[in-house]
């Protein structure tokens, strides 16, 4: 059986590109062979700065002939209809069979189309696929109409057996397909011929070519770590940087440089983004100094001088780019010396945050004081915590920053060091954005646990108050990221944060009391000034409020309307708001459950069991919320729960049929004096003593306590069921028992809301 060698050689693609090209290359070549009845044992996708590779083993060398059997119509059906059915098939009159049916005799066309060659199915699928390539960004190159990357050179299409070798004929744009390649552009120019997979890798790897891309990175990673090590240095992990690196090179050659010293002052984290960033340098650590002190860069190609010349050209321009960052940074500290943070921080008066949020700096001031309220409940100083949230943002209009978003925070580390400030508002400095994606370890010290909270609740209430929420097709502000970086820090460090409290604070803080303020001074205004319209609309907007928008269409120093009645709206405008930040942080909390429920579905935690104790009410208290979960969940993987829920089920819905015939509910406290025979007054007597214990493990927050509690249930509400008739023919008995069934409802309800559970 033959196999099947395609490699696409181009100018160079980029790395970011390439991993996702090869995959694109392999999904659509298999996916078209398999639908044109083409299989194949294996397949292999390799790319390298020049070119994509792939190679399927074991194909056959035809496709399968098909048998097609389609009904047409009867054969005493008008001619016209039987020359329609001709025309669909494709097939003459004399390829039709005559056969039986419950309807009478009917015509059959029976069509056989014979098995195709490989090479023939191979050439339709590759042209289709190269013709649209799925790459991120492309272009025509030259006068063809073909759209590639960059400009295509070669096609090489192979298919081999045992019997030799077949180049596929297909041309695309004047491109040949051919059983040549080419090595590495210059270690080994010229073009070479092969005769399949295993001779292109032999022959690529000997023109100085390192085809799989998972081995560039090892051997890059290995021979670096081993010119480090061999200088008493250790090299820095880089992953991302590593990929990226593998994919700008086909013959890689680690090259160990120092850094002059003239630069290793500056912090680390200075020198690693530079390098990373302007020259894909890896930075070689001293273990003895803890100083970056080295770095590694990857040439493309051996040199006679061993890489002298390379390495002396990449030190020239390392100097030049890292004068750059030592300007930064000994202008940024200049600053911080002669004015402290506050110098710093001052140009944020005039950068925006959003235009209907304001600016950074007051975003700064909302921060500080929910920092300030927060503070208690993790174990923060409140005022170092405010201190602190003041100066978290400064660094952002550093120059540093400014060259290199990606340090701020860690900037602001070293800049609060610098201005005296404590190691703690230091630390809240690099550490309240945290955590950034999943794997990120969240703050723990309470100075920075209080502004890493407070920075993230204001954003989701700042956005959440002008209505722009995550929708399912987007979420520009990364308010679900923000949402889950609470959500962890909260229950990572075991914080007894009561979100209900701190959401309509930050909402009042974040817009209403700016709106507030706004209303007070709204009589100062003509509804035709625009700098009343305005901010006005931007409100009717976001608190959907009729009563504004009709105030808007009037005029505010309209005679019709008396002082009084002005000072009477706007009082009542003004609660108006207050309660509407009530109503948005109730819709937060809510988007809150559904980031715990993403969170905990890794856990295993069955989303209904958070929904059956998210909906009793008033459970903002996460740390609460997933110790009840967890509680619930376990309850439920026992016989006694998984029983218990059947018989709640059987009394829930048993109540349910009959409140809603009778068009009453049962609500009220059953009376045991009512009961019959022993088994239901044991049912009383049960949920007697359920109720009390339930209560108290709940209140001492013991919620597998709770859930023993309502485990005693199982066997006296099984018993009931079995026994006794809850539809008696006696009415008092009948109403009794079915309160009886609420009490149970009521009672289970104390721990979770089963009817909220699934299946």
């Amino acid at each position: 059986m033959p196999n099947l060698l395609i490699e696409l050689f181009s100018e160079e693609i980029p790395a970011r590109m390439q991993a996702r090209a090869a995959e694109d290359l392999r999904r659509l070549v298999t996916g078209g062979l398999v639908d044109r009845g083409l299989t194949y044992a294996d397949a292999m996708a390799f790319a390298t700065p020049r070119r994509l590779t792939l190679a399927l083993g074991d194909l056959p060398a035809m496709t399968r002939a098909v048998r097609e059997e389609r009904k047409g119509p009867r054969t005493d059906a008008p001619e016209a209809a039987i020359e329609g059915f001709l025309r669909s098939a494709g097939v003459e009159r004399a390829a039709l069979e005559r056969r039986a049916d419950r309807k009478g005799e009917v015509y059959f066309a029976v069509m056989t189309r014979p098995g195709r060659p490989a090479a023939e199915v191979v050439a339709e699928v590759l042209e289709g696929v190269i013709r649209t390539f799925p790459w991120p960004k492309s272009m025509r190159w030259g006068a063809g109409s073909l759209r590639w990357v960059r400009p295509l050179q070669s096609i090489l299409c192979l298919l081999s057996d045992e019997a030799g070798a077949q180049v596929v004929p297909l041309r695309i744009d004047g491109i040949a397909a051919g059983a040549t390649t080419e090595g590495h552009r210059f270690m080994s120019p010229g073009r070479f011929a092969v005769t399949g997979f295993e001779d292109y890798a032999s022959r690529l790897g000997a023109a100085h070519v390192v085809l799989d891309p998972a081995e560039r990175q090892a051997r890059i990673w290995h021979e670096a770590t081993q010119l480090a090590f061999a200088r008493g240095w250790e090299l820095v992990e880089d992953k991302g940087l590593l990929v990226e690196v593998a994919g700008l090179v086909e013959w890689p050659v680690p090259l160990l440089g120092e850094i002059p010293a003239r630069f290793l002052d500056l912090p680390p984290e200075v020198l690693r983004t530079s390098m990373k960033a302007h020259q894909k340098f890896f930075s070689v650590r001293n273990p003895a100094t803890g100083r970056i002190e080295g770095f590694v860069t990857v040439a493309n190609r051996e040199t006679a001088d061993g890489g002298a010349t390379v390495l002396a050209g990449n030190i020239k321009v390392l100097a030049a780019r890292l004068s750059d960052a030592a300007f930064f940074w000994e202008n940024d500290l200049r600053v911080v010396r002669d004015g402290g943070m506050a110098a710093l921080a001052a140009p944020l008066a005039s950068v925006t945050f959003h235009n209907r949020l304001g600016t950074q700096a007051a975003r700064v001031e909302r921060i500080a004081a929910l920092a300030r309220e927060i503070a208690p409940a993790v174990g923060a100083d409140p005022d170092e915590a405010e201190a602190a949230a003041r100066v978290v943002k400064a660094d952002l209009t550093s120059a540093m920053v400014g060259e290199f978003p990606e340090l701020q925070g860690v900037m602001g580390r070293y800049y609060a060091k610098a201005a005296g400030l404590s190691d703690a508002m230091a630390a809240a400095c690099a550490e309240h954005y945290a955590p950034v994606g999943p794997s990120d370890a969240v703050p723990t010290a309470p100075v920075s646990v209080a502004v890493a909270l407070a920075d993230k609740i204001d954003m989701l209430a700042g956005f959440w108050a002008i209505g722009e929420k995550p929708t399912g097709s987007g979420d520009p502000y990364a308010l679900r990221r923000a949402a889950l970086g609470v959500v962890r820090t909260v229950l990572e460090g075991g914080l007894r944060v009561k979100l209900a409290d701190v959401f309509p604070s930050a909402f009042r803080r974040n817009y209403a009391d700016s709106l507030i303020a706004f209303i007070d001074d709204v009589a100062m205004f003509s509804s035709d000034d625009p700098a009343f319209r305005r901010p006005l609309l931007h409100t009717t907007e976001s608190w959907k409020s009729d009563e504004l928008m009709d105030f808007l269409a009037s005029s505010i120093d309209s005679d019709d309307l008396t002082k009084v009645e002005r000072r009477t709206f706007l009082e009542k405008l003004r609660q108006e708001v207050i309660s509407g930040s009530r109503a948005k942080s109730g819709e937060l909390i809510d988007f809150f459950a559904d980031r715990l429920k993403v969170l905990l579905r890794t856990d295993g935690i069955r989303h209904d069991v958070i929904d059956a104790c998210f909906q009793l009410g008033g459970q903002d208290d996460l740390v609460l919320l997933v110790n009840r979960v967890r509680a619930l969940q376990a309850f439920l993987g026992t016989e006694d729960g998984a029983n218990l829920v059947q018989g709640y089920r059987r009394a829930v819905n048993i109540l349910t049929a009959e409140e809603k015939k009778d068009g009453v509910s049962y609500e009220l406290d059953p009376d045991v004096k009512f009961a019959e025979g022993e088994v239901e007054r044991a049912l009383f007597a049960a949920l007697d003593g359920a109720e009390g214990a339930t209560s108290g493990a709940v209140e001492r927050e013991d919620f597998a306590g709770a859930m023993v509690a309502l485990a005693t249930l199982r066997t006296p509400i099984d018993a009931f069921f079995d026994a006794v008739q809850v539809n008696s023919a006696n009415g008092i008995v009948r109403r009794n028992r079915l309160c009886l069934l609420n009490r149970i409802r009521a009672v289970m309800h104390r721990v979770a809301v089963f009817s909220a559970l699934e299946g």
